[in-house]
């Protein structure tokens, strides 16, 4: 199976990405543990979190049913330390062929942020597996409509930045794809008890946007 393959398979099961930053190695499984008996499949490390590549080994070994990835991944020299961490998922707050380009090499996902049609399709161009719309904050649903109506069906859109639960349905009804979910899943300090209930009721959210 291709990484695309995974990918897309993760994304089938549960489109929410959890963003795991400031996370460190001794709470990498407990929590790893919780987002995946929740049902999540896509877990990020972000780099500038303290020993990232130690708690991207934690739980990509650990972690078998889930994709784990890095975020924050801004150079090109750096794609090849997270894959052999274990990552493989590179994802981005912005859109850096040279990353591309590199992920691509290696047979990893490239997720970067993009914030115009301009850098999106410059970003699908360059082989991204999935468009991060960041910061969404900036991007409200009917921005996401807009670009939907100019982007492809088949390319995932992921609100990331301000996304709770009771947001969720208006950006889905626009045309976005999943979700990534940071602080208001996990921050340094959050139990993994916390982090499975806060993830339940994220995949709740989700689940419910489907119907609405």
């Amino acid at each position: 199976m291709t990484i695309e393959q995974q990918f897309g398979a993760a994304m089938a099961q549960l489109p929410l990405v959890a963003i795991l930053r400031g996370i460190g190695p001794a709470e990498a499984p407990a929590v790893g543990d919780a987002l995946v008996a929740s049902g999540w499949r896509l877990l990020e490390v972000p780099l500038n979190s303290p020993e990232p590549l130690r708690s991207i080994e934690l739980l990509a070994a650990r972690c078998s049913d889930a994709l784990v990835g890095a975020g924050t991944v801004l150079e090109a020299s750096q794609v090849g330390e997270i894959h052999r961490a274990g990552a493989r998922l590179v994802i981005a707050p912005n859109f850096n062929p040279e990353v591309a380009a590199e992920a691509r090499r290696l047979g990893m996902a490239y997720v970067p942020g993009v914030l115009t049609p301009s850098e999106a399709f410059a970003a699908l161009a360059a082989g991204a597996a999935a468009l991060k719309l960041f910061p969404a904050e900036m991007i409200s649903p009917a921005a996401v409509k807009a670009m939907r109506a100019v982007i492809p069906a088949s390319v995932m859109l992921l609100p990331v930045g301000g996304i709770h639960p009771g947001n969720m349905a208006s950006y889905r009804a626009a045309g976005a794809s999943g979700f990534g979910i940071g602080s208001a899943l996990f921050k340094p300090g959050t139990t993994a008890e916390e982090v499975k209930a806060a993830a339940l009721r994220f995949k709740s959210a989700w689940e419910q946007s489907l119907s609405g």
